[in-house]
C-alpha cells in the first residue's frame, strides 16, 4: 500500500504526539532557552517527515528522514537534561525517551525501504 499523505505515516503520527506532549510539559518553563530548544527539536521531527514526503522524491524524502532522526536524538538528549535539571520527573522522561527511540526505529525502517 502506497502512502498518499504524510499524515498517514506512523512516524509522523507518533512525532506529533511527542511534540504536543513536549509543548504541554514545558509550556510554563521559565528556562526559555531550554524550552525553546526542546520544543524546536521535537517539532523538527514531524516537520521534516512532512516536508520530505511532500518533495515527492525518494532521495529527498530519505534525506529529510535522516534529519528527523537527528532531531529524535536531540530531543532525547534534551529529555535526559530536563530530568537531570528537575524540569520533569524521571518517569516522564523515560516514557518520552522510549517514544523517541520508537520513532527513530520507525524512521530507520522507512529509510531502508527507500
Amino acid at each position: 500500500m502506497a502512502i498518499e499523505r504524510f499524515e498517514d505515516i506512523v512516524a509522523w503520527q507518533k512525532a506529533k504526539t511527542l511534540t504536543t506532549t513536549t509543548y504541554k510539559l514545558f509550556a510554563s518553563s521559565r528556562d526559555y532557552g531550554f524550552k525553546d530548544q526542546i520544543q524546536r527539536a521535537s517539532v523538527s521531527i514531524m516537520n521534516n517527515i512532512a516536508e520530505g514526503f511532500e518533495r515527492k522524491s525518494n532521495k529527498e524524502f530519505k534525506q529529510f528522514l535522516f534529519i528527523a532522526k537527528g532531531s529524535c536524538g536531540e530531543t532525547r538528549s534534551m529529555l535526559h537534561l530536563g530530568a537531570e535539571l528537575g524540569y520533569i520527573d524521571k518517569t516522564q522522561s523515560e516514557e518520552l525517551i522510549t517514544e523517541s527511540v520508537e520513532i527513530s526505529k520507525i524512521l530507520s525502517g522507512l529509510i531502508k525501504r527507500l
